[in-house]
């Protein structure tokens, strides 16, 4: 059932840092500052072992102290619970590598 799309604020319910995205497809994002560009990278490397892992990317970019993160699944058309357990890996990650909301 991965990859049945689930409405966006049941997504969001339980992760607080995420919001929905304003683009147009649905999908949910969160905005991330560090230290610096090594922690900000860091974080990066541990989370991209992890999606790969799970066979799910994210889709982000990275300047400096900052990375932009989105979810969404593609082949569903929407946000799964696989963007959901990616996004909850993602905020544990975020957290013990000292990331600032």
């Amino acid at each position: 059932m991965a990859n049945v799309p689930i409405d966006i604020a049941e997504a969001l319910s339980g992760l607080p840092f995420w919001r929905a995205h304003d683009g147009d497809r649905p999908a949910i994002t969160r905005s991330l500052r560090f230290n610096d560009f090594n922690a900000a990278f860091g974080f990066m490397s541990r989370v991209a072992l992890m999606a790969d892992r799970m066979d799910h990317h994210p889709e982000w970019s990275n300047v400096y102290d900052r990375v932009e993160v989105l979810l969404t699944t593609h082949d569903a058309g929407g946000v799964t619970a696989l963007d959901v357990k990616l996004a909850r890996l993602i905020d544990e990650a975020a957290a013990s590598t000292g990331a600032k909301a």
